[in-house]
């Protein structure tokens, strides 16, 4: 809890090319349930890096189109696989909320989790000092780390 809010704390007062991931693992349902936080600008800009055509999309709330280029993106930016297999995201909801995109992802089919492998990408190509912060909670196992560009992967070992 306190990692958590040392992460909190470190993204409220700094808020320039930073974004925060939460992991959680859901047991009951097994699965995990993902928040990415980040700036919709800082978003934009490394959406329109990709080769795909998603210039001019209108991210509003409720915009299928829009759900659909944000699931995209975060399963080619945000890669996860648990226990050596890799596990695709689906876009439950996003809001929008004073230039910020908050995101929360289903990773379903999740059991009994020991080796978690994060590869977070996300504006990485597009800032040199890219801080992505993540924080891991699995049954008594909770580890919070910063990636960056040069740093983009973490294995996290649950056992």
């Amino acid at each position: 809890m306190i990692k958590a809010l040392f992460f909190l704390g470190w993204f409220i007062f700094h808020p320039v090319h930073v974004t925060l991931t939460s992991i959680d693992y859901i047991p009951e349902k097994d699965s995990l349930k993902v928040f990415v936080k980040m700036y919709l600008d800082d978003f934009i800009l490394d959406l329109n890096l990709q080769k795909d055509n998603t210039s001019g999309t209108d991210f509003s709330e409720g915009n299928p189109k829009s759900s659909v280029v944000m699931e995209n993106y975060l399963n080619s930016k945000l890669i996860i696989s648990v226990n050596k297999r890799l596990v695709r995201g689906k876009l439950n909801d996003f809001e929008i909320i004073n230039s910020e995109v908050k995101l929360n992802i289903g990773y379903n089919q999740v059991r009994n989790p020991e080796v978690i492998e994060v590869k977070n990408l996300i504006m990485t190509e597009l800032y040199t000092d890219q801080s992505n912060l993540i924080i891991v909670r699995i049954n008594e196992f909770e580890e919070g780390i910063k990636l960056t560009s040069d740093i983009t992967e973490q294995t996290f070992n649950i056992k």
